[in-house]
């Protein structure tokens, strides 16, 4: 148990220090600000949740100790790190394996638990410009204003900033769980096995959430903006699911890693091909397009 606390103060304390950093205002600092949750993940998954969960109170205690303010988004960036790695290394009996069988938290159920906790990250930032829409937009046109000269690119920005920071978190969310994944799973502590993830699957509900998450950002002031940026979280994590199909159905190809480089190297540089993912993953949702494949595929061939 000493170990347990002892890992979990030094990780808060280096999140804490990560966190910090953004004073600085360099891009640097903006770079290890997203990566604060690391040393939580680390801890909770290779020390046990108990770990993390004290990295997480402590980073949110010395930042505000520190800054002298309470700032919402660090306390949510925090505890929704140890959360995911609470998750992660959740698990039950399976059903039909066996005693000694264990059935592990699914993979698809962690990526939508971090489009929610990307979405509360916004949520709690929200606050820093304006409790209204109008207070917001306000805010975030003066902000842009000082660095930009076309009205036409800020007026896009000021509408666009909500939602893409959304998508941003969730990528940083599920980033940050990935490298502490490998990083524990190399030092020999990670006691889950790692999942094929071209296997990955929402929940049946997940479709349902995008829908009202549509719908919603119809509505008036902040709760639009809200609901649009859970939508816009909601289509990264479909596109996750889309990149995981296109894992799926291009085994066995002769071309399978140039299509894959190709398509997330222009996923960086373009939009559309995330959108086309979030299609692609939303269509398997529905049709299991990796199942229809597979059985058209027939079973492997077994032959060196």
């Amino acid at each position: 148990m000493m170990q347990i606390v002892l890992v979990g103060l030094g990780a808060g304390a280096a999140a804490a220090l990560l966190f910090a950093s953004v004073v600085s205002g360099s891009i640097a600092a903006v770079f290890l600000f997203y990566l604060a949750p690391l040393p939580i993940l680390i801890a909770a998954l290779g020390w046990s949740h108990v770990a993390g969960l004290i990295a997480a109170a402590l980073a949110t205690a010395v930042v505000s100790l520190l800054s002298g303010v309470f700032f919402i988004a660090v306390p949510v960036i925090a505890f929704g790190a140890w959360w995911l790695g609470y998750l992660t290394l959740l698990a039950r009996p399976a059903a039909n394996g066996g005693g000694s069988a264990v059935e592990w938290y699914p993979v698809g159920r962690l990526v939508l638990w971090a489009a929610v906790i990307g979405t509360f990250v916004v949520a709690a930032a929200v606050p820093n410009f304006g409790t209204d829409q109008e207070t917001l937009q306000a805010s975030l046109r003066k902000t842009y204003e000082r660095i930009l000269s076309d009205q036409a690119t800020i007026d896009v920005l000021v509408v666009a900033v909500p939602p893409a920071a959304a998508v941003f978190s969730t990528i940083t969310n599920l980033l940050n769980l990935w490298l502490a994944a490998r990083v524990v799973r190399i030092s020999g502590r990670l006691t889950r096995p790692w999942p094929d993830l071209a296997a990955l699957t929402l929940p049946a509900s997940a479709a349902g959430l995008l829908a009202a998450a549509i719908a919603g950002s119809f509505l008036p002031d902040l709760a639009g903006i809200l609901s649009g940026a859970f939508a816009a979280s909601l289509v990264m994590a479909f596109a996750i699911l889309g990149f995981s199909v296109m894992h799926a159905i291009t085994r066995g190809m002769s071309t399978r890693g140039v299509v894959l480089a190709g398509l997330y190297a222009t996923s960086v540089i373009f939009t559309w091909p995330i959108l086309a993912a979030s299609v692609l993953g939303l269509a398997d949702s529905v049709f299991d397009i990796r199942g229809r494949v597979a059985r058209k595929r027939g079973p492997p061939n077994l032959r060196t």
